[in-house]
């Protein structure tokens, strides 16, 4: 079972992706994380993802669609993958499809987590995290229990991303529907997309991803 999860910034991908590795086995394919991984790989792929990296420049499509077909071909997703932050444009879809059709695979469902984006910059403008340990706070729907203390290490700094404001959202949002919603309409001709609310509870979010998986 391999899937898509689309969505703007902030809609929560990232923490569903989590409970499906968690729960599910499957892996999440996190395009910046394996490009980290094959720069200090030493590998073919990776001594090109190095020299493109250490230029300061982009890399190409054909180099993520290389690390993706790596990890086809080593069976690190004998449950399946969960692709992050790929496809991001329609060249990078076609280029997936038919990477996996050469394969032998396919994909399951590409879930569009919809959220309104007021909701969306209150979600995010009013995050931050424990410096200790990662935990995830926000001013309104989750402070820690006790005021200043992260309640699952007992850390006492905090951070919030220098982009999580207002005007920041609103930039990474007009780019989000720019680039990536065209992949909406294309996904749903290919009648592959499946949509859910993606505001709510982790746990109700969470079952409305299993809803479209178990079906």
């Amino acid at each position: 079972m391999n899937i898509i999860l689309l969505g703007p910034p902030g809609a929560g991908k990232g923490t569903q992706a989590h409970r499906l590795v968690a729960e599910r086995g499957m892996v999440q394919l996190s395009t910046g994380d394996m490009l980290r991984a094959a720069r200090t790989s030493g590998t073919e792929m990776g001594k090109q993802v190095a020299t493109v990296m250490d230029r300061g420049d982009l890399v190409t499509d054909e180099i993520v669609i290389g690390l993706i077909a790596e990890q086809l071909d080593n069976g690190a997703g004998g449950k399946g993958f969960i692709f992050d932050g790929f496809p991001r444009t329609l060249p990078q879809a076609d280029a997936l499809g038919e990477l996996l059709e050469s394969k032998g695979q396919n994909l399951h469902a590409v879930v569009e987590m919809k959220v309104d984006d007021a909701a969306l910059i209150s979600r995010i403008t009013g995050r931050y995290t424990c410096n200790e340990c990662g935990a995830v706070y926000h001013d309104e729907t989750k402070k820690p229990a006790k005021d200043g203390e992260c309640d699952k290490c007992g850390g006492h700094e905090f951070t919030r991303r220098a982009d999580d404001n207002e005007e920041s959202l609103r930039t990474r949002l007009m780019n989000y529907y720019r680039d990536t919603s065209p992949l909406i309409g294309y996904y749903y001709a290919k009648d592959q997309l499946k949509r859910i609310d993606g505001l709510g509870e982790i746990n109700e979010v969470a079952a409305r991803v299993a809803g479209v998986l178990d079906t």
